[in-house]
């Protein structure tokens, strides 16, 4: 199951928190000391740690992950965004491909039913949820990465030809090679074969 069940009392100040991490340098980590410095110093903020964590923003730890730093990247922030919500709150889009305020009590039901929780905290996912949505591009898809060229032969190359003969892709005169074949003689008498390698040296090797 993919379903968060954090939710926020001040989900109407994500825009200004997510903006704020667009700002400054991601932290070593991501700790409620942080949360203050950069402006959110209520407990209710004290929520948007475990959110991020669920989003993939942050490691279990804490520390900022390659999505938070993509994030900071306004110019695919919504994507960012869009890739991160789908992927903590995939059952929703299982249920909805593009969830929207008309499918408000549908989405409360599915996080009612998914965690046993009563009807206000449901409603606190929910909108939760829906305030993360407006700041998504859930269309987006990556391109995918190009297939790679397929290798072509070089035009220096030598096709070999059928009987040793190899001949020239550019279409010079072909050159020649002959491979010769010597069955020698069954024999333990080491002069007969002193004989044949002598007769070989004089007439192809000389």
């Amino acid at each position: 199951m993919s379903l968060p069940n954090i939710y926020s009392q001040v989900y109407g100040q994500f825009g200004e928190f997510f903006a704020k991490l667009q700002e400054g340098q991601a932290p070593t980590r991501f700790t409620q000391q942080h949360l203050k410095d950069i402006g959110f110093p209520s407990s209710n903020h004290r929520t948007f740690i475990p959110l991020l964590k669920a989003l993939g923003f942050l490691s279990a730890d804490g520390a900022p992950t390659s999505r938070y730093n993509a994030y900071r990247d306004k110019s695919q922030a919504r994507q960012v965004m869009g890739e991160a919500i789908k992927e903590a709150y995939s059952d929703l889009f299982v249920i909805k491909s593009h969830p929207a305020e008309k499918d408000r009590d549908l989405i409360e039901g599915k996080f009612k039913s998914a965690h046993n929780v009563t009807d206000r905290p449901a409603e606190l996912m929910a909108k939760t949820f829906f305030a993360l949505l407006k700041l998504a591009d859930i269309d987006y898809v990556a391109p995918s990465k190009p297939a790679p060229a397929p290798i072509e032969e070089s035009e220096t190359e030598e096709a070999i030809e059928p009987q040793g003969k190899r001949v020239s892709r550019h279409g010079g005169v072909p050159s020649l090679h002959y491979n010769i074949q010597i069955h020698l003689p069954a024999t333990k008498d080491v002069e007969v074969y002193n004989a044949i390698f002598k007769s070989l040296k004089e007439h192809l090797i000389d």
